[in-house]
């Protein structure tokens, strides 16, 4: 049976830089996406021509439009890379010169060239669920996202925050912090029986 072994991630992109390759539809799409989880997040993009909708979005966050066709020049000082170009060779040549870098990337709809895939994302203030299909079903983790998106409660920020609040009450060495949350919170996934 095949396993996903991709090791989740949550990443403070307002503390890293973000370059996008590519301005058409693919590109907008993972934009809107990134923006939406990490709406600070430092992104650049370059492509000899945008989206009205990427124009629009970009004036939103902290985004950096270049209108210049790719150059490896442009991954200095870049954490993480998505290729979106519709050509191979532009694709693969960034992923090569990123993995030259020790850069991140993702070229998009190429799994082989992608050393992260981009999940489904649900968000319920300080609650975050990222779903991952190793990269073989983005339309499953849409569903996925938009059934947790109904499930989780919309109230459970605030049940987040108040048992932040009495975590730091709780006395004892952190064994006995984890065992007495533990057992606070044990409710909160037993099975009702009907």
């Amino acid at each position: 049976m095949e396993r996903n072994n991709l090791y989740p991630i949550f990443l403070k992109v307002k503390n890293l830089q973000v370059l996008i390759v590519g301005g058409g539809f693919v590109a907008e799409e993972k934009l809107t996406f990134l923006l939406k989880s990490s709406p600070d997040a430092n992104v650049t993009i370059v492509s000899p021509m945008f989206r009205k909708g990427t124009t629009t979005l970009a004036k939103t966050g902290n985004v950096k439009l270049i209108n210049k066709k790719y150059n490896k020049r442009y991954l200095k000082g870049k954490h993480i890379v998505i290729a979106t170009t519709e050509v191979p060779k532009v694709n693969e040549a960034v992923y090569k010169h990123c993995r030259k870098r020790s850069i991140l990337v993702n070229v998009a709809d190429n799994p082989p060239f992608c050393d992260f895939y981009m999940g489904g994302i649900v968000t319920k203030g300080n609650v975050k669920v990222a779903i991952s299909t190793n990269g073989k079903s983005p339309t499953t983790a849409k569903r996925l996202r938009q059934f947790f998106e109904d499930v989780i409660p919309g109230n459970v920020d605030d049940l987040v925050k108040n048992l932040n609040e009495f975590r730091k009450t709780i006395k004892g060495d952190f064994e006995e912090k984890v065992e007495t949350l533990n057992e606070f919170t044990k409710g909160l996934i037993e099975k009702k029986e009907s």
